[in-house]
């Protein structure tokens, strides 16, 4: 990566832009802002923070749990899309970035992500066009794409020969699985599409992907035995591959997600002249609702949990009702496709109990907790792909659950 773009990121002048930055630090740039020590209880609500020290743990626990299980990780920059947290995950070790479509790949290429694996068929002639370019300029670019059908290799071979291209375009073939998303549904159909890649030009055979995580939604036995099944068709298609000689040397296998990806390592890891290579994006700032529930490391696949780093802080506005509070956080400001927020404390006042029953564009309906109006209550979180987009800038805390928490940094996030 650019480190040197990113370090820019710190001279971006505040302003009314970003909605997480009081009306008081207008006019200073990212670093000026945070060499003033600015603590939480000056910033305005709602409001997403992350936690510096919970970053760091998950960070290091995720690199520490694929070195020792001998698998690449190429965490998934759309949970994110903050190439400050990029630049953190490829500094531990990540392989590359994923990322999941054209307007993400050029804000990668904007910082100069020199290996990405795009987790998705790229069909867009205009875009394969802008690819083209991007690889003949750069030597050191890597671009992995996905196709799933005989067609989407001819329409990228037309494009990529429209582009005039010079180097071809690496692409997995994609394995899916009934009721799934894209991908090829069996291994027929997946060895006539690496036949129509050996014989386009402007392509060239890098292995298998597939993401297993549309196919199971907990860690029941059931689901369990469901990824298993799958990620072992996609051994035996890695193997037919092979015994084909449409596979030849090291290739690329990659699947996945923040759920199951101790399975992946175990199934896929020992294939011969493979590099498994992960894609779980959720990881690094984890959540108090649906991955916490679900990771492998918190079913015993790793020596620690991962914790969460993200929590949502929202104002008391009202108490119109003896059982209920309106918090002033809602459907714009906090997730809540995976799991409603849940409070965890009052700030200056400790725990809470309470639930929030609804959530509206602008509001929470906070149920069964002894909040006043004008308080601060903390929630948890689930699912940071859907926190993340809500926020062009989220502070960064030295500690979410001290007394007296500190800005320390600002990420900036493009969506």
């Amino acid at each position: 990566m650019d480190e040197a773009r990113v370090a820019e990121l710190g001279q971006e002048r505040l302003d009314w832009r970003f909605k997480a930055v009081p009306a008081g630090a207008w006019g200073l740039t990212v670093r000026e802002y945070l060499a003033s020590g600015p603590a939480l209880d000056g910033l305005g609500t709602p409001l997403l923070t992350l936690d510096a020290g919970a970053l760091a743990h998950n960070l290091r626990t995720m690199a520490d749990w694929c070195t020792t299980a001998g698998v690449r990780l190429a965490p998934h920059g759309k949970t994110t899309m903050a190439p400050a947290l990029w630049q953190a995950q490829l500094d531990a070790g990540a392989w590359g970035i994923t990322l999941a479509n054209l307007s993400q790949l050029r804000v990668a290429r904007a910082f100069k992500v020199a290996r990405v694996l795009i987790a998705n068929a790229l069909l867009d002639p205009a875009g394969l066009g802008w690819l083209a370019g991007e690889l003949d300029a750069d030597p050191g670019f890597s671009c992995l794409s996905w196709v799933d059908s005989q067609a989407a290799v001819a329409l990228m071979d037309r494009a990529l020969r429209a582009a005039g291209a010079r180097r071809p375009v690496e692409v997995l073939v994609e394995l899916g699985g009934p009721g799934g998303r894209t991908g090829v549904r069996d291994l027929a159909t997946a060895l006539a599409v690496a036949r129509a890649v050996a014989a386009a030009p402007t392509l060239r055979l890098a292995g298998i992907g597939g993401y297993e995580g549309v196919l199971a939604h907990d860690a029941q036995a059931d689901s369990l035995a469901a990824v298993t099944r799958y990620l072992e068709r996609m051994a035996e298609l890695y193997h037919r591959l092979r015994a084909d000689g449409l596979l030849t040397g090291r290739a690329v296998l990659t699947a996945g997600g923040s759920a199951y990806f101790d399975q992946v390592a175990a199934v896929l890891g020992a294939l011969p002249e493979a590099e498994v290579v992960l894609r779980s994006g959720a990881y690094l700032v984890h959540d108090d609702g649906f991955y916490r529930g679900i990771s492998p490391l918190a079913r015993g696949a790793g020596p620690v949990p991962l914790r969460s780093a993200m929590h949502g802080w929202a104002r008391v506005i009202s108490r119109p009702e003896p059982d209920l509070a309106l918090l002033d956080g809602g459907k714009r400001d906090l997730p809540y496709d995976e799991g409603l927020p849940v409070p965890q404390l009052v700030r200056g006042r400790g725990p809470v109990a309470g639930t929030v029953t609804a959530v509206n564009d602008q509001h929470a309906f906070l149920r069964g907790a002894a909040v006043e109006v004008g308080e601060v209550v903390r929630l948890g979180l689930s699912h940071p792909c859907t926190a993340f987009d809500k926020w062009t800038l989220i502070p960064v805390l030295d500690d979410a659950g001290a007394a007296e928490p500190r800005v320390v940094d600002l990420v900036r996030t493009f969506f």
